[in-house]
């Protein structure tokens, strides 16, 4: 499992496009995930799926809210990553109003989810491999928070933890 000083792993994230520009097309785009990190303070969240409950109601809303404070604490960008496609995710980010705030990040097969360690089955409700509700602040591709969640709480990884952690480390 990923931990506090590790490098995050080599992959891909999905992120739907809504406006083209900056060399990216309409529609889903691929990323690759250490070049997305180069060189930049990026507060990532993951959760287990979009339209979920408490994902739709606290833990993608409070990122939208503290946006601008955690970019003003020094934070780069703010990624959400789900187990869904980026067809799910960018109408999810869409009526969460994220643009602009936050980035709707998709990994479809949980490939990300799986190479961090941060997995959590779900299939005896009838959603499969998810991701692990947590957040990290990654710096320069390496975590230097972590913060996993319990089964069924929402504690730790929600913004306001994630902009203390950013103002400290950051600062």
């Amino acid at each position: 499992m990923l931990k506090v000083g590790d490098s995050l792993p080599a992959g891909r994230l999905m992120e739907y496009i809504e406006v083209e520009g900056g060399g990216c097309s309409l529609g889903p785009n691929s990323f690759d995930i250490g070049a997305a990190l180069a060189g930049k303070k990026i507060a990532i969240f993951g959760l287990p799926g979009a339209y979920t409950p408490t994902c739709s109601a606290q833990h993608v809303p409070g990122y939208v809210a503290q946006a601008e404070a955690l970019e003003a604490a020094g934070v780069d960008e703010i990624w959400c990553v789900a187990v869904n496609d980026a067809f799910v995710m960018g109408a999810w980010g869409r009526e969460q109003h994220t643009a602009g705030k936050v980035r709707m990040m998709a990994d479809g097969s949980a490939d990300f989810a799986r190479a961090t360690g941060l997995t959590d089955d779900r299939s005896a409700k009838g959603m499969g491999l998810r991701m692990l509700r947590c957040s990290m602040l990654v710096v320069d591709g390496v975590a230097k928070t972590l913060n996993i969640e319990s089964p069924g709480k929402f504690e730790v990884s929600d913004a306001g933890t994630m902009l203390r952690q950013a103002k400290e480390i950051l600062a």
